[in-house]
């Protein structure tokens, strides 16, 4: 077992609920709020990563009124934000991305493509920099989990049909 750190944002307050959450197997969570978003933050054992999520999804669903959002750290990343994760200076991210240095091919942004705020797939930039399979797996599980959050968080008023076609598509 490996102990995995993750952050989870929620839909409601925890706090009314911490001793239900404690009971339902959340007693390795840190719960808290920055700007009206309530979050858990975890430090979860489980032998891969997606283990440990969808435990604490499960764990922190088992109270009715909460629900997850996201999964952190977020898929979608800066300039600033890459270079947090690879340990590099903004500037050398940027000649990265720019070709001026690098063996070249950086993943082209995934929006704002035209704007100084471009936004890339951290999925696609850990493949580009690190073959590490077990890495790489890690962006892709929180990438994938993010995108079936947000699938159920946005096909809940079409009609049953079009959801019916939207969750085939996702497989």
């Amino acid at each position: 077992m490996t102990e995995h750190t993750f952050r989870l944002t929620l839909t409601a307050d925890p706090e009314p609920h911490l001793d239900e959450l404690f009971e339902a197997g959340c007693d390795d969570a840190l719960f808290g709020a920055v700007d009206h978003v309530h979050y858990a933050e975890f430090d979860r054992e489980g032998l891969t990563l997606a283990d440990a999520v969808l435990s604490a999804i499960s764990d922190l669903e088992s109270v009715p009124s909460l629900q997850v959002r996201h999964v952190e750290p977020d898929d979608l990343v800066t300039i600033g934000e890459i270079a947090d994760r690879l340990g590099r200076t903004r500037e050398s991210v940027r000649l990265l991305v720019t070709g001026q240095r690098g063996p070249g091919s950086f993943p082209p942004p995934a929006a704002r493509t035209t704007t100084r705020n471009r936004l890339w797939h951290w999925t696609d930039v850990q493949h580009w920099h690190d073959r590490d399979a077990d890495t790489a797996r890690d962006a892709d599980t929180i990438a994938a989990l993010n995108a079936a959050l947000e699938l159920r968080a946005r096909t809940h008023t079409l009609d049953p049909g079009r959801r019916q076609q939207l969750n085939a598509l996702a497989g």
